[in-house]
Parts: structure tokens; sequence; C-alpha cells
């Protein structure tokens, strides 16, 4: 269950940092475990595309449930909790295969994608549309920053007439690569005072 064991990595304190200096219009994660949320990053600022884990409702009839008592009955009764409208299963606001994004996903994107004059894209294969297409759907004028250990979808580092330079692949593990961005900013103390900020207790990772 997120918030237990695992904490925010630099890569997320990095991006809560662009919050923090008004340089972040807004941060697009496929992930469920909620680390964008608990590094800092504001709500707003944040379309969980997958959904999250703080709250919880009815699979059926979509009525609210309290997201503590349903993380109570799961962890230690571990089993599901019944609405208490329709007395169908409850479960948290994630998203499962073949289920509808957020409306928020739908509703922010667009505006986003053309305001957007920076894309950084982290940590992923970009296989799982539709979020896969947004390197693809921002404006010829919007340069993108692949931080990856590979080179994935259309990204071009190449510097010929077709992509005129718009690409930049920083290749290998994300934490050292937003390390290595943060000292040339001179942000490295703030992104390790953030990052120590947040950490779980009890957390390894």
């Amino acid at each position: 269950w997120p918030g237990l064991k695992h904490s925010p990595t630099l890569t997320h304190s990095f991006v809560a940092l662009l919050s923090q200096k008004g340089r972040l219009l807004r941060n697009y994660s496929q992930n469920i475990d909620g680390l964008e949320f608990i590094a800092g990053i504001p709500a707003d600022e944040i379309v969980e595309c997958h959904g999250h884990f703080r709250t919880a409702s009815c699979i059926r009839c979509g009525t609210e449930y309290d997201s503590d008592k349903c993380k109570q009955i799961i962890l230690e009764e571990e089993k599901a909790p019944k609405c208490r409208k329709c007395g169908f299963n409850v479960k948290p606001d994630i998203v499962f295969f073949g289920e509808d994004l957020p409306s928020r996903f739908h509703k922010l994107l667009r505006n986003d994608l053309a305001n957007a004059d920076l894309l950084l894209i982290m940590g992923t294969s970009l296989m799982v549309a539709p979020v896969s297409l947004i390197p693809e759907r921002v404006s010829r004028s919007c340069r993108r920053v692949l931080v990856n250990r590979e080179l994935v979808g259309d990204i071009d580092p190449s510097e010929d007439e077709d992509t005129e330079g718009r690409d930049v692949w920083l290749g290998g593990d994300c934490d050292e690569s937003v390390l290595q961005l943060c000292r040339l900013l001179g942000w490295e103390t703030e992104l390790y005072k953030l990052n120590k900020t947040k950490r779980v207790k009890g957390s390894k990772s």
C-alpha cells in the first residue's frame, strides 16, 4: 500500500523541486504508488493517469467510500469493503485494465499540450496508450528531453534538418541524470534536502 514502505526517489524530488520553483505545468504519471504526491508535488499539478489509493469508491455505483476504512479492511481483514449504498465491492480509485482514465486526464491534457514549452519524459517504455502518445502530441516548438535508460517512442536526438535539434536523450539511470542536472543548475543541496524531508519512516528505498 503506498506510503508504507517506499519513499520518493531523487527523480520524484526533482519534479517537486521544479514545482517549488514555478517551473512545472503538470506532472502526468502512469504510476499508482502515489510517490509524486508524497514527494510534495501539489495535487493540482499532478495527473495520476491510472488513479491512486488516496480515495476509494464503489465499482458499481461510484459512491465514495472512506479511504482509511477501505485500507484497513483490505490490509487487516484481507477482504473487499462493501458499498453502504448498493452492497457491491469497493476499491481504491485506481484504474484497472479496460477501465476509462480519470476525467481529469482528458480535461487538462489539451490545454497542457498547447502551453508546454519543454516536455520531460522520464523512466518509461512509452508503451501504454493514451499516455504514451503525449510526446507525439505536443507542439513542434516544444523541446523534448528523454531521461531514460532506453531510447523510446519517436524521440530523435539527432540534429538533422527534420528534427532541428528538438530532442535530447539523457541515457542511463534517472536519479543519476537528475542529480547531474541539479549540479549544473546549482540545485543539488536543495534536491537532497527535499528528498530527505519526504522519506517514509522505515523505508529502505
